[in-house]
């Protein structure tokens, strides 16, 4: 009688979402008498939620081994697939590869069947993993129709998140994000199962941070987290939507909020077993950490997430330049951006590898990195990949002189920016504005741009950016120790080597006129008044 008791009890609690209570009680029943194939599925489904992944795994295996024992081949195969593809997700391909083999294997004498079409879904993400956009969405494709063939709620929203994810890669944006909206219809309005529907929010939520669409990042992060909030017990996905939450509340200027979600996801994901998500945890924490100016409990956490799994670029390096060792910051960025090839993954990077060559007087490097993500942005083309092209753009622009074209490109990303209630990334903006409006004698607005910085920074506290606009602001120059552009710094150099200003100006293309004005710029911020004692200055501070 115990064994029934505790069955009806797992039954009922699985359907009320009492995930806990699920798994104790048909725990117990499992106990008492081995489950049947159906229940271990429901045991397995109850401890996946819960985190407790090798408990999942293997009764799965039991109900897979129940259903071809009993000669239901079908349902055999779909236990093989779930086994596959969370093998996918915890990255041990080789034992995926070996499950999906078997669920093949199963229905070699069977007719079309649904089965069929979830076995598609590993095929159409290894297509994607592997770059081939194309291939991935005719293979889900293929996958959707034969859930619509049988009515397949979760095999249709799997396939539909794929072949969003593919068009989205291969640049066809507004089509993709269209699919991965009509996916997230199924997900809202309960038709999916509790597995699938945390896997197609989870995947359609990184599918818009990918090329930062922040609007329905934010939209679908809410929801993600209504739907968490009807399911306390579960670890697997609430991680996930911590992480997300953290996010959006850091672009949205929550910084306290954001730090305490980060902490929280942290403490959730450690439960689980998703060491991507708790690599991406650590990471929010380090990121939120670096901007507050903790470095030292930033650097830990990029550390924890590194041995997570988790490539901690581009923040680390952006912490070294904070700590001014631009050495290690410019071979870290270089060194991962050599590493990653396409371009929404290479998008991510060269923000940080423009601030960085800017800092270290690489010009040339800083207006190609800029160059590469103002065509990545016309391929990709969302309002916050615009605004962070805009932002590239422009510093590189003042560094090369040409203020004027700079604060025309600048004032476009603030507005993107203030229009994505970014305030963060809006006040950076506005520090190179009011310098772009110093270049150009206008003082006042230089003034006016600087102090509403000022504001946002302290009210964020922004330390390290606040330090940064006080030295900018105090001597009415850049923000490099010896106040000179990037162009001017590569200018010094040349005139260190002893080139006279034709040369200087034919090597890097620009009038001669324009070489004399850099030097005489360079005369007034290193307080000298000739080409000998520019070049002493130079060796002495090391910028040669």
């Amino acid at each position: 009688m115990g064994g029934d008791s505790d069955l009806t009890r797992g039954r009922e609690a699985a359907r009320r979402l009492a995930w806990a209570d699920a798994y104790t009680a048909l725990s117990l029943a499992d106990r008492s008498s081995s489950l049947a194939g159906e229940n271990l599925e429901l045991l397995a489904t109850a401890a996946y939620l819960l985190g407790r992944v090798e408990d999942c795994m293997r009764a799965l295996q039991r109900a897979q081994q129940a259903h071809a024992e009993r000669g239901d081949l079908r349902r055999a195969a779909r236990c093989a697939f779930w086994l596959g593809f969370h093998l996918i997700n915890q990255r041990e391909l080789a034992q995926a590869s070996g499950w999906l083999a078997r669920a093949n294997r199963l229905l070699e004498h069977e007719q079309e069947c649904a089965e069929r079409g979830y076995l598609l879904i590993p095929v159409a993400l290894q297509h994607l993993i592997a770059g081939d956009d194309v291939g991935a969405r005719r293979t889900a494709a293929r996958a959707a129709v034969i859930g619509r063939q049988f009515a397949e709620a979760d095999l249709v929203t799997l396939a539909l998140s794929v072949q969003g994810r593919a068009m989205v890669r291969a640049g066809r944006v507004g089509e993709g994000l269209g699919l991965l909206d009509e996916a997230m219809v199924a997900v809202v309005a309960g038709e999916l199962s509790p597995p699938v529907a945390g896997t197609v929010y989870c995947s359609v939520i990184d599918a818009c941070q990918e090329v930062l669409e922040w609007r329905r990042a934010h939209e679908w992060t809410t929801a993600l987290a209504t739907w968490c909030g009807t399911q306390p017990d579960m670890v697997t996905f609430t991680g996930q939507c911590l992480v997300h939450r953290a996010e959006i509340l850091q672009l949205h200027g929550a910084w306290p909020e954001a730090v305490e979600e980060a902490r929280r996801a942290g403490e959730r994901l450690l439960q689980g077993a998703d060491r991507h998500a708790t690599g991406a945890s650590l990471y929010r924490q380090a990121e939120l950490c670096r901007v507050l100016g903790d470095f030292t409990t930033a650097e830990d956490a990029y550390q924890q997430a590194s041995r997570w799994g988790l490539e901690p670029q581009p923040g680390l390096a952006l912490l070294r330049l904070a700590q001014g060792r631009t050495d290690a910051a410019e071979a870290a960025i270089r060194r991962v951006l050599a590493e990653t090839v396409e371009p929404l993954p290479r998008a991510r990077l060269l923000p940080a590898h423009v601030e960085i060559m800017l800092t270290t007087g690489n010009l040339q490097a800083a207006r190609e990195a800029a160059d590469e993500l103002t065509g990545i942005t016309g391929r990709y083309d969302t309002p916050a990949l615009r605004a962070v092209a805009g932002q590239a753009l422009g510093a590189v622009l003042l560094a090369e002189g040409d203020a004027r074209d700079a604060v025309v490109v600048l004032r476009g990303a603030w507005q993107t920016w203030r229009e994505l209630e970014a305030p963060y990334d809006a006040a950076r903006v506005r520090v190179l504005v009011g310098l772009g409006c110093r270049a150009l004698g206008d003082e006042e607005a230089a003034a006016m741009e600087l102090d509403a910085a000022r504001g946002v920074f302290a009210q964020l506290g922004a330390r390290p950016d606040l330090a940064r606009l006080e030295r900018v602001a105090s001597r009415g120059g850049t923000s490099t120790g010896h106040g000179l552009t990037a162009r001017e710094l590569q200018v010094l150099r040349l005139l260190a080597a002893g080139k006279t200003n034709h040369a200087i100006a034919t090597e890097l293309v620009l009038a001669e006129k324009t070489v004399e004005r850099h030097v005489g710029n360079i005369y007034t911020k290193l307080g000298v008044s000739s080409r000998a004692a520019a070049t002493a200055y130079a060796y002495q501070h090391r910028l040669l």
